[in-house]
């Protein structure tokens, strides 16, 4: 195993991955690490990357401090990044490789549709903006078309990037009190304590944090998030925020 390899491994707090596949001297393998602090997630990412004959996984950082740590190693092809780490915004870490690793293609990973993170991500340096409604299993996909020169972009990112640049259109016209007194409310099947905390997920909050600015213990932040699940019907922080917005929820 090459000094690099020993160092990234390092740098994210584990071992060498001993069953990486070893480069073909006729074709490299693509060297990829991942900056994620979802369990799930990087299961799920590091099973893809393992069962690609044409790359491989170098190391994962939890937070943006290992991840800096990653970023004084030797280059990698593609690094891919979460925006919500427990520590800070993924950006920080895109603007720091960026500089750090010019020719590494960087994309996005994560759960966050809004202008604000997408426009700043395109910014700091991201070629690609992935959403997590998208399988670990397509990113692999979406790496290859990134490192042969792409820019993966989720299709609602890409009609909200669109979107930006269209002519302004006209305002529509604003409901008088009468027509908001007689219209008819979405229901939310969640209560507001639920869908308080479930806004705090959305920001990147870890569920120590969103204990501490609810008031409440961190066993009641788990109780609001299993009912926050089985209400939406989902199983992951990603796929509720992603029902939640989908249903005006949030």
């Amino acid at each position: 195993m090459r000094p690099s390899d020993r160092r990234h491994g390092h740098a994210t707090g584990r071992g060498p991955l001993q069953d990486a596949p070893m480069p073909d001297a006729a074709s490299p393998l693509l060297r990829v690490a991942l900056v994620e602090d979802d369990i799930a997630f990087q299961n799920s990412f590091a099973a893809a990357v393992r069962n690609s004959t044409d790359m491989q996984l170098i190391g994962m950082a939890h937070n943006v401090a290992q991840a800096r740590r990653m970023l004084a190693g030797d280059p990698l092809d593609v690094l891919v990044v979460d925006l919500g780490l427990p520590d800070g915004s993924g950006i920080d870490v895109i603007r720091a490789a960026h500089a750090s690793w010019p020719d590494c293609g960087i994309m996005v990973s994560t759960t966050f549709a809004d202008e604000k993170h997408v426009i700043a991500s395109i910014e700091a340096g991201a070629a690609g903006y992935l959403l997590k409604d998208s399988s670990a299993e397509k990113i692999a996909d979406e790496i290859r078309a990134l490192h042969a020169g792409g820019s993966p972009i989720s299709p609602r990112i890409a009609r909200q990037i669109l979107l930006r640049f269209r002519p302004a259109e006209q305002a529509p016209q604003v409901p008088t009190a009468a027509a908001l007194a007689t219209a008819t409310p979405i229901a939310s099947p969640l209560s507001p304590r639920e869908r308080e905390a479930l806004e705090l997920i959305t920001k990147g909050f870890s569920y120590d944090e969103i204990a501490e600015l609810m008031l409440v213990s961190r066993n009641t932040v788990m109780t609001f998030v299993r009912r926050i699940y089985q209400k939406l019907e989902v199983t992951s922080k990603a796929e509720a925020i992603f029902e939640a917005r989908n249903h005006g929820i949030l």
